[in-house]
């Protein structure tokens, strides 16, 4: 099965299994490291130029502990927008209740200035609504926002569910925009399924992977 199919399983060398007896002047085997995760591909969302939104409405279930999801150059139809994602608990709404955080670095390009700060603005208080993970993203042809989401047991019906992300943007003003953001999503009924969408206008660009972490 060729890499990128559903179903491929990437992993690292077990380090447990190396001999590196005269290498760099070393002697004897490692042993008592765990292996390297492997994940597991599921899907991948493709943007054809005109999708209003990227869902994946299966494949999240109790397979998993854990689920990775991989942005790559994710580009807007209109400037200065931002993709942001909303949890499905069982219905047919993205609109599990939230509570998260957000901070942001910025660089600006042209004259140096930076900044670090939390972003009270963008994070959410038991609220429903999307949150924004990847914001002020450009529409010129070379701007676009890459990051991840980790998504954590969301088939677990004891807890609530914590996610993660991180990204980078290059905003229409031509900043480097750094993004944290992690919360939690506030109910015990399993999380089924994960919207992206633009806070206006299309994905007309990028790709977003779905992984399985064992």
């Amino acid at each position: 099965m060729a890499f990128g199919e559903v179903g491929t399983s990437l992993s690292k060398i077990k380090a447990n299994s190396l001999n590196l007896a005269g290498t760099f002047g070393f002697s004897g085997t490692v042993t008592g490291l765990a292996d390297e995760t492997p994940l597991v591909l599921l899907s991948t969302f493709t943007s054809d130029g005109s999708d209003a939104t990227a869902t994946f409405a299966s494949g999240i279930d109790s397979t998993y502990k854990e689920y990775l999801f991989v942005f790559n150059n994710i580009h807007p139809q209109n400037d200065e927008k931002d993709l942001q994602v909303g949890f499905r608990d069982g219905g047919s709404d993205y609109d599990a209740v939230k509570t998260t955080s957000y901070f942001e670095a910025i660089h600006d390009e042209a004259d140096s200035s930076t900044s670090l700060g939390y972003q009270t603005g963008l994070d959410i208080a038991q609220g429903t609504g999307f949150q924004t993970i990847l914001r002020f993203i450009g529409d010129d042809n070379d701007q676009s926002a890459s990051g991840i989401m980790r998504l954590y047991n969301p088939s677990s019906t004891t807890f609530v569910k914590h996610f993660v992300a991180v990204g980078s943007s290059v905003t229409g003003g031509d900043y480097a925009n750094n993004h944290f953001i992690a919360g939690y999503i506030n109910t015990t009924t399993a999380i089924n399924g994960v919207q992206f969408k633009f806070n206006s206008g299309e994905i007309q660009g990028g790709t977003i992977d779905l992984f399985g972490v064992v």
